[in-house]
């Protein structure tokens, strides 16, 4: 069974940045395509960044030109690059991810708090 281990949340300042890592375990599961999600206390979870296997990527409008989605084949791994964070940025970010042989699973979470 595969599993997505995310790492890279923590506490920072306003303006500071982040990278979250996701990465798949089993060597059978190579990543196809990836997104992260993030949810804040209250609210639904939101979509935040998406990237396809050919490298295509879409951002939430809130994070444009500050996240950036990639993924490393190699490592089997993805990242979102966090940069100006800002205190509405804070949530639990979640990774998600379909797999070359098909199915799907997701990241546990991670903290992710923007003190201001």
């Amino acid at each position: 069974q595969v599993q997505l281990a995310e790492s890279g949340g923590g506490l920072v300042q306003a303006g500071g940045s982040l990278r979250l890592s996701c990465a798949a375990s089993g060597s059978s599961f190579s990543i196809k395509d990836m997104g992260w999600y993030r949810q804040a206390p209250g609210k639904q979870r939101e979509l935040v960044a998406t990237i396809t296997s050919g490298g295509s990527t879409n951002y939430a409008d809130s994070v444009k030109g500050r996240f950036t989605i990639s993924k490393d084949n190699a490592k089997n791994t993805g990242y979102l690059q966090m940069n100006s964070l800002k205190p509405e940025d804070t949530a639990v970010y979640y990774c998600n991810a379909n797999f070359i042989i098909g199915g799907n699973a997701w990241g546990q979470g991670t903290q992710v708090t923007v003190s201001s």
